[in-house]
C-alpha cells in the first residue's frame, strides 16, 4: 500500500516526550523508497523550521580510495563498506544532545560523501535516520537499534526492487545490459541481506509494491 503519510506524522508526534529529542529509524532494502518517505516526513513534519531533520546512513559509505584498497570496491553499498562506528558515534551524539552536530551526506553524482554537509541542530527535536542496515542483526549494526524511538521498516518485493534499481543505473548513463548486471550483481544482494537478516522487533513494517 501507498503509506498513509498523515498517519506516520501523527505516529511520530505522539512518540514525543516533553523537548526530549526523538530519533525515528526509516529502514530497507535499496530502492525500496526510504529517501522519499523520509523526505515526505521531514516535510509533513513542518520541516527543518518545525524541528525535523535526515541523517541519511548513506554519508558514511567509505571513500573509494579506502574500498579499492581493501578490494572492496565492487560491493560498494554492501554492510562492510560503511564507516558504521563513525556512523553509531554520531547518532550518539545527535542522542546526547549537548551541540550542533554535522553530519555527511552521500552525492550520488559525485560517487561520495560530502563532510560536515548537513546540521543536527539544537533546534531539532525530531530526527529521521534513514538507511538500508538500520535493522541488521549483524555486527556492528546491531549497536544501533537501541539509539531509535521508533523505526519504520519498508517491505518491498524483490521483483520491484530489481525494476527500480536498473532503472536507477540507466538514469546514470549505462546501457540495458551494464545496468542490469550492476544491480544483479551487488544491489540486489544487498537487498536480500536486508531482508534475510534485519531483526524487525517492534518495527512497523510498511508495505511499499
Amino acid at each position: 500500500m501507498v503509506p498513509d503519510i498523515d498517519t506516520l506524522t501523527a505516529m511520530i508526534r505522539d512518540r514525543q516526550i516533553g523537548d526530549r529529542r526523538l530519533l525515528v529509524a526509516i529502514a530497507g532494502a535499496p530502492a525500496s523508497g526510504k529517501s522519499t518517505l523520509s523526505e515526505r516526513l521531514h516535510h509533513h513534519l513542518g520541516g527543518d523550521e518545525a524541528g525535523a531533520v535526515v541523517v541519511p546512513m548513506d554519508g558514511y559509505h567509505f571513500d573509494d580510495a579506502i574500498l579499492s584498497a581493501r578490494g572492496l570496491l565492487p560491493r560498494k553499498g554492501a554492510p562492510e563498506t560503511f564507516d558504521t562506528g563513525g556512523f553509531k558515534r554520531t547518532l550518539e551524539a545527535i542522542r546526547t544532545d549537548d551541540d550542533d552536530v554535522y553530519v555527511p551526506v552521500f552525492d550520488r553524482h559525485l560517487e561520495l560523501s560530502r563532510g560536515s554537509a548537513r546540521c543536527v541542530s539544537r533546534s531539532h527535536r525530531i530526527v529521521i535516520v534513514e538507511g538500508n542496515y538500520l535493522l541488521l542483526n549483524q555486527s556492528p549494526w546491531n549497536q544501533l537499534a537501541g539509539l531509535f524511538d521508533l523505526t519504520l521498516f519498508i517491505d518491498t518485493p524483490l521483483a520491484v526492487l530489481e525494476k527500480r534499481l536498473v532503472q536507477r543505473w540507466l538514469d546514470h548513463g549505462h546501457d540495458q545490459p551494464s545496468a542490469r548486471q550492476k544491480a544483479l550483481d551487488n544491489d540486489i544482494p544487498n537487498a536480500r541481506t536486508v531482508a534475510e537478516y534485519s531483526k524487525f522487533g517492534t518495527a512497523i513494517i510498511i508495505n511499499n509494491a
